[in-house]
């Protein structure tokens, strides 16, 4: 596979847009058109060029080398290839995205994976708020895909999340799953205030139990088949749950008060 390289050769003082940099965007591109595109800067335009030194060869594989928290917007649209971060990353990574595999291997910004469809999303370290969530002006989350974080999680993972999958190894914020239509999210570490808030549908799986307000209902402790499908689903990623073996988990269902169907799953 053929890698393009683009490291980092300034100290941004504002914000970088790196919309244009996918694979989809730049196919079929020489490194020279490459270097022309113009990327926002702040309320300006710079060639890429004049932010990031190019090396090796256009292709299916970008790689952001001493990336840090003011590259926003990577991997928007991405519909193929595969993108490595090595560094942090700003808001917005893998925004829509509709293909394809992005690894960062420090930490990220708000609104990672929203609007995500479909795709793999991997990421070392924490990530901020919304995780899977509407951005601002949206009615819908997350879609589809795959989100593999090892790290924490802010607040309001999966706020309107409507499919896929997202894994938190750590700990996440407040709200977690807040007003979740449908997927599912996994959480191994602990969990801020008000989880599940006006959850409508959608599978909660955690390994401690938070604190539950009076609208969220308790089911009973239950042996549930479909479990075992889950789990199984699992094996394919490189995560800790993986390592699952679940015989019976804790039961509730809620939010009531928006006449919510979702049930949240507390292994025992």
């Amino acid at each position: 596979m053929t890698v393009l390289r683009l490291t980092l050769k300034i100290s941004p003082q504002q914000r970088l847009d790196c919309n244009p940099l996918t694979p989809c965007k730049l196919a079929g591109m020489s490194i020279a058109e490459i270097a022309s595109i113009p990327i926002y800067y702040g309320k300006k335009k710079l060639r890429v060029d004049e932010i990031f030194t190019l090396s090796g060869e256009n292709g299916s594989h970008i790689v952001f080398e001493n990336s840090n928290s003011k590259l926003d917007c990577i991997g928007t649209f991405m519909q193929f290839g595969e993108i490595t971060i090595l560094g942090d990353t700003g808001t917005k990574l893998g925004f829509k995205m509709s293909g394809g595999n992005i690894t960062c291997t420090g930490n990220v910004g708000d609104f990672a994976a929203s609007g995500m469809i479909h795709g793999l999303i991997q990421i070392q370290g924490n990530v901020g708020d919304f995780l899977g969530g509407a951005a601002i002006g949206e009615r819908k989350g997350m879609r589809g895909g795959t989100v593999i974080v090892k790290g924490n999680a802010g607040d309001r993972v999966g706020d309107q999340m409507r499919r896929g999958l997202i894994l938190i190894e750590g700990n996440t914020g407040d709200y977690c799953a807040s007003r979740m239509i449908a997927g599912t999210i996994g959480v191994r570490g602990f969990l801020g205030a008000y989880t599940a808030f006006g959850m409508r549908r959608g599978t909660l799986l955690l390994s401690t139990q938070p604190t539950l307000y009076s609208t969220i209902q308790d089911c009973g402790t239950h042996t549930l088949p479909f479990l075992n499908l889950l789990l199984k689903s699992f094996q394919q990623f490189d995560t800790q749950f993986k390592l699952l073996t679940i015989q019976r988990v804790q039961r509730f269902v809620g939010d009531l008060a928006a006449n919510g169907n979702g049930e949240i799953l507390v292994i025992k």
